[in-house]
């Protein structure tokens, strides 16, 4: 009867490293969701149109709200109407190429985006696009 020289050992399966891509997926889509929740809370209704297309992809992009009521927040902070000119020229200064998106209100005053539109121009941005909602298909 031969003897056994060697045992085999049971090979053993180490989940550290896929535990740890799951940990960071849940957290990178965590991060996501609120960020995309942030979005969402906007209680703003941009005007729709028949046909938009889709806007380029831009590292250096401003996004200016305008509310109904007049109020305008540029990246999430209130502006005084006043002081967007300054605030626009500062913010293109640390900018390489920047563009800006004008989201309004639909039901708002124009007259506010057409101010919002010369500080644009003042502070030297010439790269604009207005944010508008596709209309649903008509049958």
């Amino acid at each position: 009867m031969p003897l056994p020289t060697h045992r085999d050992e049971v090979p053993s399966l180490n989940l550290t490293s896929m535990i740890d891509v799951l940990f960071l997926l849940i957290i990178f889509f965590m991060t996501g969701t609120k960020f995309a929740e942030m979005e969402r809370k906007i209680e703003l209704r941009v005007p729709r149109v028949g046909k938009a297309g889709h806007l380029p992809a831009v590292e250096d992009r401003l996004v200016l709200n305008v509310f109904r009521d007049g109020t305008i927040t540029l990246d999430g902070r209130v502006i005084p109407a006043k002081e967007l000119t300054a605030t626009l020229r500062a913010a293109r200064s640390n900018l390489q190429s920047p563009s800006v998106l004008i989201r309004a209100d639909g039901g708002g005053d124009f007259q506010t985006v057409a101010r919002i539109l010369n500080a644009c121009r003042q502070a030297g941005l010439s790269q604009l696009a207005i944010a508008v909602s596709q209309e649903p298909a008509r049958r």
